[in-house]
């Protein structure tokens, strides 16, 4: 988010859009450094578990952000149709929900990087049953990681403004569109 004084002094923030590329690269850092340290603590004793439960606030997550990109999307094409009785959407409402997100997919990146790495760590021993649960724990948070990432993209393409290269939509007042 940044900041830029207007014309009447006061603050207008704007939302920068989410970066594929910076999710990348803070799965892959999560994921190599959470590989060493992953083994090194092997070489020291024992690794801890990952959680049953990574996977599954993981996908609850993405199922909250994708419910709200759908009905946001729904709401937005009833407003634009001017359909009798269509409920508005408050432009701070979509922005709470954007950074949301935001937030969401950030997070989800360097989780699936830090249960990548375990997972990579974890294919070395697949014969012993312990471990076979923990990888694929650990690669269902990966995947599930990856499905936060993309319904945090969804809302945030939902919630976008008309086309900001538009002078008329420079001010940031138009409706937002799916």
């Amino acid at each position: 988010m940044g900041g830029t004084i207007s014309g009447d002094g006061r603050t207008a923030w704007s939302v920068k859009q989410l970066r594929l590329g910076v999710l990348a690269g803070i799965f892959a850092g999560a994921g190599v450094l959470s590989w060493a340290a992953a083994r090194l603590w092997e070489s020291l004793g024992t690794l801890p578990s990952v959680p049953l439960a990574a996977p599954i606030v993981l996908a609850a997550i993405a199922a909250v952000l994708t419910a709200t990109a759908l009905s946001l999307r729904s709401r937005l094409k009833a407003q634009r149709e001017r359909r009798p009785g269509a409920k508005g959407v408050e432009p701070l409402m979509a922005a709470r929900a954007v950074v949301f997100g935001q937030a969401s997919a950030l997070v989800a990146a360097l989780v699936s990087g830090a249960y990548g790495g375990v997972g990579v760590v974890l294919l070395g021993a697949l014969e012993l049953p312990a471990r076979r649960d923990q990888a694929i724990y650990a690669g269902f948070s990966v995947l599930a990681g990856a499905a936060v990432i993309a319904a945090a993209l969804f809302l945030e393409r939902v919630c976008r403004l008309p086309d900001d290269s538009d002078p008329a939509q420079q001010g940031g007042t138009g409706p937002a569109h799916a």
